[in-house]
């Protein structure tokens, strides 16, 4: 199966670089952006722009992300966020892919706004503080972290 790693780098990467053992036998690739954490991954990866609120790279990001998917037509999008992934995540969902969103191990009392956006496109939300399991309703899943 196809499956699309889609996350910032840094933290988000760390998180689900911890998820690799369960997908490895799989044909991976990440959609990440470039930093001194990415640029080394041992699987597939396309880089796209870091979006930091500027609106040129969020188009950038967008345009690339469409392409991406377009090629790739993963089975399955594993996302930790945050807003880099967005884009592959709806353009995904679009060419029929299957989303599975990880809230942030540090978001412990409050919503990221990536988990706000995606909550409605997830077709699994997971949350790793028992806690937030209020905060979110119905979907939301809580199967302890990933650390």
């Amino acid at each position: 199966m196809k499956i699309c790693m889609a996350c910032s780098a840094g933290g988000h990467l760390a998180e689900i670089l911890q998820l690799m053992p369960a997908v490895e036998k799989e044909d991976v690739f990440f959609v990440t952006y470039m930093h001194m954490n990415s640029t080394n991954l041992k699987y597939k990866k396309y880089f796209v722009s870091n979006v930091n609120k500027n609106p040129l790279d969020w188009v950038k990001n967008t345009v690339k992300s469409f392409f991406i998917m377009l090629k790739e037509r993963p089975k399955l999008i594993i996302t930790t966020g945050a807003g880099v992934a967005v884009p592959s995540c709806l353009f995904g969902k679009l060419f029929g892919s299957k989303i599975i969103y990880i809230e942030g191990f540090a978001r412990v009392n409050s919503k990221s706004a990536t988990s706000k956006f995606m909550y409605p496109f997830a077709d699994i939300f997971l949350v790793q503080w028992k806690g937030l399991l209020k905060l979110y309703g119905k979907k939301a899943e809580y199967h302890g972290a990933v650390f």
